[in-house]
């Protein structure tokens, strides 16, 4: 069975903007495109009518309120979705369950979760929402979080950064990366970053710049075992990998700014607060400069 691409649509305006991504990105893959909306209206519903008196109204006009704005939400949604490319398959649904809960249940049958990134207001929008750091720490998908300035998610860079983590994180995203340049036709620049250790030798017979290339090798080495076999199974992809001296988080926030897209792996868990996602994880999704996917290990 052919797996959506799945939008969390929340009627704010940064929910709108994940929506034209995700129209984008069906189209680029092929894919269906399905937007959800998370109302617990038909609960309340049932919980007020289950306490109503015979002379109450069982209908109270709340939830009819709370259901036409639920309807409204996805509707204005789906003729977005519409009028950005008319040709991409779209089902809709509202879902009588939290926003985490619903996202992350659509997450067990979809090629990927999308949802914008919210902030506290427009002046501190590089604060995340927490419904958005949730799911992308406990989905067991690529969920992607589309945050970024204007340049970002045009989209015109033509390059994916795709950030390079250890074996046991870093599988899925390195097929994920291949695949998303494979259908955009771009490069695909992957960096691994490096940094002496504070507890570097002192042995005078070892200088600074021969302990620096040391590690900067280590760093080269890691990343050809990383992407041999992706390189074998997509030898249409440009490849640049490069290491970059420096904190992976400072290193990726800085390139994303030429990016169309950045890519990290990681270990889904089960936190509420979501710190499975690690110092990178959490920085990025606060800060990159374009959208950021999280791709869970054995997804």
């Amino acid at each position: 069975m052919e797996l959506p691409l799945v939008v969390g649509v929340d009627g704010s305006g940064f929910g709108l903007t994940a929506v034209d991504w995700a129209v984008d990105e069906a189209a680029r893959h092929g894919l269906p495109l399905r937007l959800v909306h998370a109302s617990l209206w038909e609960r309340y519903e049932g919980e007020r009518y289950e306490g109503a008196t015979a002379s109450s109204d069982p209908r109270p006009a709340a939830t009819a309120t709370e259901k036409d704005m639920a309807e409204e939400i996805v509707a204005s949604a789906a003729a977005r979705a519409r009028r950005r490319d008319p040709a991409v398959r779209l089902s809709t649904d509202i879902l009588p369950e939290e926003a985490v809960t619903a996202l992350l249940h659509e997450g067990s049958r979809a090629f990927a979760l999308v949802t914008g990134t919210r902030g506290r207001s427009e002046l501190t929008g590089l604060l995340l929402g927490s419904v958005s750091l949730a799911v992308a720490a406990r989905a067991h998908c690529p969920v992607i979080v589309v945050r970024g300035d204007r340049t970002g998610l045009a989209g015109d860079h033509n390059r994916i950064l795709l950030g390079a983590g250890e074996p046991d994180t870093g599988g899925a995203a390195v097929r994920f990366a291949f695949r998303e340049a494979e259908v955009r036709k771009c490069v695909l620049d992957v960096v691994r970053a490096w940094r002496r250790p504070a507890y570097e030798s002192t042995d005078l017979a070892v200088s600074a710049a021969e302990a620096a290339h040391r590690h900067e090798q280590e760093a080269a080495d890691h990343l050809d075992a990383l992407l041999r076999q992706a390189m074998t199974d997509h030898p249409t992809v440009r490849v640049r990998p490069a290491t970059a001296e420096g904190s992976t988080r400072t290193v990726l926030v800085k390139r994303s700014a030429a990016a169309d897209l950045v890519v990290i792996g990681s270990r889904p868990g089960h936190s509420h607060l979501g710190i499975q996602l690690g110092r990178v994880g959490h920085t990025l999704l606060h800060h990159a400069r374009c959208p950021v996917a999280v791709v869970p290990q054995g997804e």
